[in-house]
C-alpha cells in the first residue's frame, strides 16, 4: 500500500503546485499594460476576433463527438483504474470521481483566464512581437508564451517552474507505467512466460529507456506535443474503451472479437482522415466539404469508429464462439480458449444480480493484477 499512498500524495502535490503557480500569474497577466479588459474583447472585434468564438450549426456533430471523446476516452486508461480500484470501497471510488469532476472545472479557471488575456493582448507591443501566437500557429503554446511575455521574470519563473515540475513528475510515472505494462502484459505473459524476476527487472529498465527515447524524439517534431496527447486519447477511445465496455456488459466478448474491434476501429478512423496528422480522408461521410484545399469531416468520425469497434467485437466474438463451441473449427486452433467459455448467448447486456456478481468478480481480478504489476 505504500506505493499507492505515494502515487496519491504525488498527484495531490502536483495539482496544488500547478494551481498555485497559475493563480499567482493570473493577476499579472490580466493587469499587463499590453492587455485590454477581457470584458471588452468578449464580443467586440478589437485587436483580434472575439475570444468567445461563434457556435455554428454545421459544427454541432463535431462538438457532440468531442464531448463524448473527452468524456469516455479516458475511461480505458490504466492510471484511472489504478486509482479507483485502489479505493477502500466502491462508494469512496465513486465519490473520488465526482470530486475530481468538480475540481477539474475549478482548476481550469486559471488557464482559461490566461487564454482570455492572451486573446486580448496587443502582441506587437510585447517582446514577443507581431503577429500573435494564434496567427503564427502557436496557439497550443499560448500559456507559457503569455507567462513569459506578460508577467515579470520572477513571476514567470514561478508559473512555468511549477507546471514543469508537475509535468516532470507525470512524465516519470508514464515512463514507469509504460515499462511495467509492457513487461507484465506482453513480455512475461506472451513472449517469455518462464522469465525470471531478475530478467523481468532488466526488461522493465530497458522498456523505460526505449519509451523515454521515443517520447523525447517526438518533442523534436514540428507538431505540438498536444497533437500526440490527443492522438493517444483518440486511440484509447476507439480501441480500449470498446473492449472495456464489451467485457463489462456482454459475456459473449472474447479475444477474437477484441482483435477485430481494434483493427476495424483504427482502420476506419485512419480512412476518415485527420488534418492534424496530414491524412487525407478516403471515406467521405455526409457533410465532408473541401475548405481551402483541405477536406473537413463534419461527421462524428471518432464516435462512429468507436461504435464500429463495439459492433465488430460483439459480432466476431459471437461468430468465433459459434465456430469453436459447435466444432466447426478444431479446438487446437482456439488460441484464446473460447471453447472453455460458456456457450453462445444472445447479445444482450448482463443484468440483475448475476451481472453485478460478475462485474464485482471482474473488478477483483483487475485489482489483483494491478497489485501484482505495481
Amino acid at each position: 500500500m505504500g506505493g499507492l499512498y505515494s502515487v496519491a500524495y504525488t498527484d495531490i502535490i502536483q495539482l496544488i503546485l500547478i494551481f498555485i503557480g497559475l493563480i499567482i500569474c493570473v493577476p499579472f497577466v490580466l493587469m499587463s499594460p499590453y492587455t485590454m479588459d477581457i470584458s471588452q474583447t468578449l464580443m467586440n472585434n478589437t485587436l483580434h476576433a472575439p475570444w468567445i468564438g461563434q457556435l455554428e450549426l454545421k459544427n454541432i456533430w463535431i462538438i457532440i463527438d468531442d464531448v463524448l471523446f473527452f468524456t469516455l476516452g479516458g475511461l480505458g486508461y490504466q492510471s484511472f483504474h489504478q486509482r479507483t480500484l485502489s479505493a477502500s470501497s466502491a462508494s469512496s471510488a465513486k465519490l473520488t470521481c465526482f470530486v475530481a469532476a468538480f475540481l477539474l472545472l475549478v482548476f481550469a479557471i486559471p488557464p482559461v483566464l490566461i487564454g482570455m488575456a492572451a486573446a486580448s493582448t496587443d502582441w506587437n507591443q510585447t517582446t514577443y512581437g507581431s503577429p500573435s501566437p494564434y496567427e503564427r500557429g502557436e496557439n497550443a503554446r499560448v500559456l507559457p508564451i503569455a507567462m513569459q511575455h506578460l508577467t515579470p521574470a520572477f513571476i514567470s519563473a514561478v508559473g512555468i517552474g511549477s507546471v514543469a515540475a508537475a509535468m516532470m513528475s507525470s512524465a516519470d510515472s508514464a515512463l514507469l507505467s509504460g515499462g511495467s505494462v509492457f513487461t507484465a502484459n506482453i513480455y512475461r505473459t506472451i513472449l517469455r512466460p518462464q522469465a525470471s524476476d531478475k530478467e523481468n527487472e532488466w526488461v522493465v529498465r530497458a522498456s523505460v529507456v526505449v519509451v523515454g527515447l521515443v517520447g523525447t524524439s517526438l518533442t523534436m517534431l514540428n507538431k505540438s506535443i498536444l497533437v500526440f496527447w490527443l492522438f493517444s486519447n483518440e486511440v484509447a477511445y476507439i480501441t480500449v474503451f470498446p473492449e472495456l465496455f464489451c467485457v463489462l456488459f456482454f459475456s459473449i466478448s472474447n479475444g477474437y472479437g477484441a482483435i477485430m474491434g481494434v483493427l476495424v476501429g483504427l482502420v476506419l478512423r485512419l480512412l476518415s482522415g485527420d488534418t492534424s496528422l496530414g491524412l487525407e480522408p478516403i471515406i467521405h461521410f455526409p457533410g465532408c466539404t473541401l475548405e481551402d484545399g483541405v477536406y473537413v469531416q463534419y461527421a462524428p468520425v471518432k464516435t462512429i469508429s468507436m461504435l464500429a469497434a463495439i459492433a465488430s467485437i460483439l459480432l466476431f466474438s459471437y461468430v468465433a464462439s459459434i465456430l469453436f463451441n459447435k466444432g466447426i473449427l478444431p479446438e487446437k486452433w482456439d488460441v484464446f480458449k473460447v471453447k472453455a467459455q460458456h456457450s453462445p448467448v444472445p447479445l444482450t447486456p448482463v443484468g440483475g444480480a448475476a451481472g453485478d456478481n460478475e462485474n464485482e468478480a471482474l473488478s477483483n481480478n483487475i485489482f489483483s493484477e494491478q497489485r501484482l504489476h505495481n
